[in-house]
């Protein structure tokens, strides 16, 4: 059963710290981009991060820059947002997703979806 599972959202405060965990199973294919994306209530869905598995390259969104971070355990299948210096205009939905496809990329289309995880930055 293919599934990517997000986990780690919650309430914080702005300038506080979350950690989005999101874990890989069940795909039988090799897939070669993994992405965070978020989508705030009325608004688009944006693209957060893009990473390359081939290279190793992350591309961030210039929202985020300076802020998140991408980070990997091989072992455990899993990939790791780490988001400092939270904002209220952080507050959304983010979803990870994986894509076959080489290349980062954030308007072609994904393979596998996760489910979602709220993030709400609040005082």
């Amino acid at each position: 059963h293919e599934q990517l599972v997000e986990s780690g959202g919650g309430l914080v405060q702005p300038g506080g710290s979350l950690r989005l965990s999101c874990t890989v199973s069940g795909f039988t294919s090799d897939f070669h981009v993994i992405s965070w994306f978020r989508q705030a209530p009325g608004k688009e869905r944006e693209g957060v991060t893009c990473t390359s598995r081939s290279d190793g390259t992350t591309y961030y969104a210039d929202s985020v820059k300076g802020r998140f971070t991408i980070s990997s355990d091989n072992d455990k299948n899993t990939v790791y947002l780490e988001m400092n210096s939270l904002k209220p205009e952080d507050t959304a939905v983010y979803y990870c997703a994986i894509m076959v496809h080489f290349g980062c990329s954030w308007v072609l289309e994904y393979d596998l979806w996760g489910q979602g995880t709220q993030v709400t930055v609040s005082a």
